[in-house]
């Protein structure tokens, strides 16, 4: 018997509560929180009746640390899941600290102002110690390992598909396929297709700023930079077809570097259509996916905040979405002194999605192992003092539970490899 706090009720926290609800005997409470109260309630009713779990709401900024502890401390839940935004994760991790709870989220914190002064110089010292400039890094929430081994404590970090499941994947690679990972090449292929000419699977904010930032991977010990999709390449994958993928900065290279020992490249790839890019690229060069303030009419907006209030709401593209997703994750390396190649991944139908608990799969693949990773921490299977990220924990009982829950893996042994 647990009680968990779910902080956020967008598309992503919307699956991984009714698949908390789907594992009652674990997930016995659940008081789901946000700005926005009445999406909370309205998620809440959907579940009525279909679920043993007790679900209570509440109302909650989390961007402010002394209303989460107040909210925390009246409800002094097991665990808080944070699926809200990645600028919140920093405030989340200190009203859990401070009220003495554990922690997980699904994304690793940026600055929602990269204009700050005090953060900008922060960042300009990472970019030239670690040698890339993404806004998002592990850095700010490996600062709080300290405090949460003093406290005795575990956050859980990045706790979705990628990051998330992919870690894993690895981790599991290196515990039963290889002796020795030599290249990880990470692959995210969104099949799928919503019929608008532009909108983004999962909060348009994050997404964009995502994907127009330079590329980077790891190899040889230090990261390579590379202009915004520089890098293309094509895939045949399984169920899905041939795509174009793009290398990408993506924050699990940052964990795997340092916790897959002797690995001599990693990489990121996401696949993207030419109609994508070419509104992505327009949108860039007329400044609306900017950061910075900018005055209209007398009133402050940020570019980049008034583009998402004009797009799709990503939640509302399941019914529309038709396709599969299929990401995972390539190894070379060896074994019993023999060099081997490995693939596994995972595939997910958009529709199969939207009839189970009604969102489009890129949602599904990210609610689905924040649910499955709460219940590791729930049932004690990977809970340590400290802070930490999926592939530092046994993935043999996460991998299964993604199996039940409806994110099965498939594997080969003789993939195609990318160059």
């Amino acid at each position: 018997m647990s009680r968990v706090l779910v902080i956020g009720c967008g598309g992503v926290a919307s699956v991984a509560i009714q698949k908390c609800c789907q594992a009652d005997t674990v997930f016995t409470e659940l008081c789901i929180a946000s700005r926005t109260k009445e999406k909370c309630d309205a998620l809440a009713r959907k579940l009525e009746g279909k679920t043993k779990t007790v679900i209570t709401t509440a109302k909650v900024d989390a961007d402010d640390v002394n209303q989460l502890i107040q909210l925390i401390n009246s409800y002094k839940p097991d665990l808080v899941m944070n699926i809200a935004l990645p600028y919140q994760d920093l405030t989340i991790m200190d009203a859990c600290l401070a009220c003495g709870v554990n922690y997980m989220d699904t994304a690793n914190y940026e600055p929602e102002d990269t204009d700050d002064p005090k953060w900008r110089a922060i960042y300009e010292k990472r970019c030239k110690e670690a040698g890339f400039s993404a806004y998002f890094d592990y850095s700010w929430q490996w600062a709080y390992r300290k405090k949460f081994e003093e406290a005795g404590l575990t956050a859980l970090l990045g706790c979705g598909f990628d990051p998330g499941v992919t870690q894993a994947y690895c981790a599991y690679a290196l515990k039963h396929e290889f002796d020795q990972i030599d290249t990880i090449d990470i692959l995210d292929c969104n099949g799928g297709d919503h019929g608008y000419a532009f909108a983004t699977n999962f909060n348009p904010e994050i997404n964009l700023r995502e994907v127009s930032a330079p590329g980077s991977y790891w190899e040889n010990g230090h990261w390579v930079e590379i202009p915004p999709m520089a890098i293309k390449r094509e895939y045949d994958f399984d169920q899905v077809g041939d795509k174009d993928m793009y290398l990408l900065h993506h924050e699990e290279i940052e964990s795997l570097a340092q916790t897959i020992p002797g690995v001599k490249r990693i990489r990121f790839f996401m696949t993207f259509g030419q109609s994508y890019l070419d509104h992505m690229r327009c949108l860039e060069d007329v400044g609306m996916l900017s950061t910075t303030p900018i005055n209209y009419n007398g009133q402050e907006i940020v570019p980049i905040q008034f583009l998402k209030a004009l797009l799709p709401d990503p939640a509302s593209l399941g019914p529309r979405t038709k396709g599969k997703t299929n990401i995972g994750c390539i190894f070379t390396g060896v074994k019993d002194g023999k060099e081997k190649t490995y693939y596994i991944y995972n595939v997910c139908d958009h529709q199969e999605c939207y009839k189970e608990v009604g969102s489009q799969a890129i949602s599904y693949t990210t609610g689905v192992p924040a649910m499955c990773g709460a219940l590791m921490m729930l049932t004690g299977k990977w809970i340590r003092p400290g802070v930490y990220t999926v592939e530092e924990f046994d993935p043999d009982p996460f991998l299964e539970a993604l199996d039940k829950y409806g994110l099965p893996r498939s594997e080969n042994h003789d993939p195609e490899l990318v160059d």
